[in-house]
């Protein structure tokens, strides 16, 4: 029996212990020409799945980009497969994005992946990834720095993109080729240690082989160990994030409670887009006065007085203006007044129109109900313990330069129904 048949039963035994697809699926295969892809597409087309191929053609190496696509053609005339082919001007989009021209590559490849997907009702985009490229990322992730996330290596699946070749290294898939006398392109890059991925790959591996020859297996299974360790960090995360949030923020007290708060706030911060130098701020903030705002591309988190406050950047500036209803009548001393903070009622003769609204300013004055003595709308604000972000969402409610109502809160004095007044105006906050 020859050796291919093994690498058939494992991909065929993974993909199904790791339920990447069913056997009647269809599945859309990542194709460069390379060993790993071109072993991928033999592979599934061998074990009976439904393939369709996709090509990327990045005009990155001249001549060698195009002959990679005149072969990756021919294979898949040869399959029978249908082949989908897209030419991108990969340079300049690097440039036009301000970004790498790896970045750029992926951030296409899979972009075009996923409307391809779609158009051909594929159950999955299949890449081919195995277990060389996990070693390799691990080791890289290691060096840069990583969480327990990050060494856990390759995973199987990440949405609708799987990776059935984990289950094989570079030099099982090299033999499967040449036992089925399959041709292949090799990317002349690949050769060259200017990458940091291929300075492992070409110098680190190698020497740690020396030391270990079996140190992929090795790294395998302690990535495998950490992913079982993952499991168990994040659902510990999950439930301190039960324990430290609620609608208002994070809470300061039961954060510090925690067996590894810095850990727990980092965990639920770099999500938001803060960075590990920036989450370490936060925490040493936490026990300072009130007030401190953090910035990420996304998110604004405030030290309050007892929470860390989160808000979607520009979700207090841009969120819309409350929507009043007004109107005018006779009043009658049968009217009950309404005490409901989202109700105010004014004498209309007082008012000068049109009524105004606009977020209170710093300097801005009324004088509260009940009261002679005018107040600083901010000091009414922090007697009633409103926090940062609460401040920033406070609207009032002008009748010419004066402040009638901070919506939601309380009216003015002056404007107030009395004994001599003849017509009321009724404004009601209305929310959806």
């Amino acid at each position: 029996m020859k050796k291919y048949i093994d690498c058939q039963q494992i991909v065929k035994q993974y993909i199904r212990k790791q339920c990447l697809f069913g056997p009647k699926d269809r599945v859309l295969v990542a194709l460069s020409g390379g060993a790993d892809s071109v072993a991928l597409l033999l592979l599934l087309d061998e074990l009976g799945y439904k393939c369709v191929a996709a090509h990327c053609n990045f005009h990155l190496r001249g001549e060698e980009s195009d002959s990679d696509e005149v072969f990756v053609r021919q294979l898949c005339q040869g399959l029978h497969i249908p082949l989908y082919v897209k030419h991108f001007e990969t340079s300049k989009v690097a440039e036009s994005r301000h970004i790498s021209i790896e970045m750029a590559a992926r951030e296409l490849r899979y972009d075009w992946f996923e409307t391809l997907r779609k158009e051909t009702r594929a159950a999955a985009i299949a890449v081919a990834h195995h277990a060389d490229d996990s070693v390799e990322t691990f080791l890289l992730n290691l060096m840069r720095g990583t969480g327990i996330h990050g060494l856990q290596g390759i995973r199987p699946r990440n949405g609708y993109v799987v990776r059935p070749l984990l289950c094989l290294d570079r030099e099982a898939i090299i033999r499967y080729l040449a036992e089925r006398k399959q041709a292949y392109v090799t990317d002349s890059t690949n050769l060259q240690d200017e990458y940091t991925r291929n300075k492992i790959r070409l110098n680190l591996l190698p020497l740690m082989r020396q030391i270990n020859p079996s140190v992929k297996q090795s790294i395998l299974r302690t990535a495998a160990h950490l992913g079982d360790a993952a499991r168990l960090y994040d659902r510990c995360i999950e439930e301190a994030r039960l324990r430290v949030c609620s609608d208002e923020g994070i809470h300061i007290g039961q954060l510090l409670k925690e067996t590894a708060p810095s850990t727990v706030l980092f965990e639920m911060l770099h999500p938001l887009g803060f960075n590990e130098a920036q989450v370490n701020d936060i925490f040493a903030s936490l026990e300072g006065q009130a007030g401190k705002v953090f910035e990420s591309p996304g998110w604004i988190a405030v030290k309050d007085r007892d929470r860390l406050l989160l808000q979607k950047r520009g979700g207090g500036e841009d969120m819309p203006a409350p929507r009043l209803e007004i109107v005018e009548g006779e009043y009658t001393p049968e009217f009950v007044i309404p005490r409901e903070r989202d109700v105010a009622c004014f004498d209309s003769e007082k008012l000068t129109r049109p009524l105004t609204l606009r977020r209170w300013q710093q300097g801005d004055t009324f004088v509260p109900f009940g009261m002679k003595g005018r107040k600083r709308v901010s000091d009414y604000l922090t007697d009633r313990k409103l926090s940062v972000l609460q401040k920033q969402r406070q609207w009032v409610l002008c009748s010419g330069e004066d402040i009638v109502w901070l919506v939601g809160e309380r009216t003015d004095n002056r404007f107030r129904v009395d004994e001599r007044t003849r017509r009321m105006t009724l404004v009601r906050w209305v929310k959806e």
